[in-house]
C-alpha cells in the first residue's frame, strides 16, 4: 500500500448457518516481526524459521495465494540479516514463491503437512539423526507466471468455462520444452549422503506376445550415511506424430541404503507405458462382455 494513497477494500461472503464473525486491521509488516526473534537468531550457531500455511489459508476447497502470509518474507530476511546460517522450514501443500530471500537462504526444507510426529521428524533431519530423502512431486516455479496454466486459469469472459490450453505440457513437460526453467525440477531432493547409477540395462520384449521392457541398473550408496534415493525411469519418443513431451516418467523405485551398500534394481515398462493418445482417431467401442 502506497503511504498516503486510500485502498479500495470488499469483503465478500456467503451466509452460512450460525453467525458471522469477520475483523479487520492494517499493520505494517515490520510491526508484525518480534524484536526478540532476531536477536535469538543472532546469538545462535543456526537459526531455523518456520514459516508456511495453515488450515484457515490452505486447503483444498479453495486456492491460496503463491506468497507467503503477510510478515512471513519480512521475518525470514530480518533472521537472515540477524544470521546467515538460517534454515527456513515450509509448511505447505505446493511451492511457494521464494524470490526476495532464496538466494541467502543456505537451506531450505519443504516439510509439507507431516501430521502429528512432522515435528520429530524434522528435528531428526535437521540434527542429522536421519537423512533427507524426500523428492519433489511437482516442478517449482520460481514465479506464479512461470507456471504453464495461469495463461488459462481464469474463465473466459462472460462464461463459466475454463480451457485448457496448456494440453498435456504441464510441469516438467512444459519445463523441458520451453526456455523458462523451474527453480526446483521435478524430482529434485538433497540429502546428507551421494548415490551412483551403474550397469544399466534394457531388454526388450516380444512385441507380439506384448512383453513388458525390462529396465536394470545398479545403485549405490557412495557417502558416509544411510539414505533413500529415488531411481526414475523416463521413456520419450521423438517420432510421435503428435506433439509429445521430451520425455515422460513411467516407473521408478525408492531404494534405502547403508554406506557402500549395492543393490540392483530392475523395473519393467508395458506397452501402456509406450502408447500416447491421439484424439483426432476414430475407434469403435469395446464390449467388455463379449470379450
Amino acid at each position: 500500500m502506497p503511504a498516503g494513497q486510500p485502498a479500495a477494500v470488499r469483503f465478500e461472503y456467503v451466509p452460512a448457518a450460525g453467525r458471522v464473525r469477520c475483523g479487520l486491521g492494517a499493520l505494517p509488516a515490520q510491526e508484525m516481526l518480534e524484536p526478540e526473534a532476531t536477536k535469538l537468531a543472532a546469538m545462535a550457531d543456526v537459526a531455523v524459521v518456520s514459516v508456511g500455511f495453515n488450515p484457515r489459508l490452505e486447503s483444498e476447497g479453495f486456492d491460496r495465494t503463491f506468497r507467503l502470509p503477510p510478515g512471513q518474507d519480512e521475518l525470514i530476511k530480518a533472521v537472515l540479516d540477524a544470521n546467515p546460517h538460517t534454515v527456513v522450514v515450509l509448511t505447505a501443500g505446493g511451492s511457494v514463491d521464494t524470490s526476495q530471500w532464496i538466494d541467502r537462504a543456505p537451506a531450505l526444507v519443504q516439510a509439507w503437512y507431516g501430521g502429528s510426529e512432522a515435528g520429530r521428524a524434522l528435528a531428526s533431519v535437521l540434527l542429522g539423526k536421519a537423512a533427507p530423502s524426500g523428492h519433489l512431486p511437482i516442478s517449482w516455479e520460481r514465479r506464479i507466471g512461470d507456471n504453464p496454466a495461469v495463461a488459462n486459469y481464469d474463465e473466459a469472459p462472460g462464461t463459466r468455462d475454463a480451457n485448457y490450453r496448456e494440453g498435456i505440457f504441464l510441469g516438467y513437460r512444459y519445463y523441458d520444452r520451453s526456455e523458462t526453467k523451474p527453480l526446483f525440477p521435478f524430482g529434485f531432493g538433497l540429502s546428507y549422503t551421494s548415490f551412483s547409477f551403474s550397469h544399466l540395462s534394457v531388454t526388450p520384449g516380444e512385441a507380439k506376445a506384448g512383453d513388458p521392457i525390462s529396465v536394470s541398473f545398479d545403485v549405490r550408496n557412495t557417502g558416509r550415511r544411510a539414505g533413500a534415493d529415488v531411481a526414475q525411469v523416463y521413456v520419450g519418443d521423438p517420432s510421435a506424430s503428435l506433439p509429445r513431451p521430451v520425455k515422460e516418467l513411467k516407473a521408478f523405485a525408492r531404494v534405502a541404503l547403508a554406506p557402500g551398500e549395492i543393490r540392483h534394481v530392475a523395473l519393467t515398462l508395458d506397452r501402456r507405458s509406450l502408447a500416447y493418445w491421439d484424439v483426432g482417431s476414430t475407434f469403435q467401442s469395446w464390449d467388455a462382455t463379449s470379450q
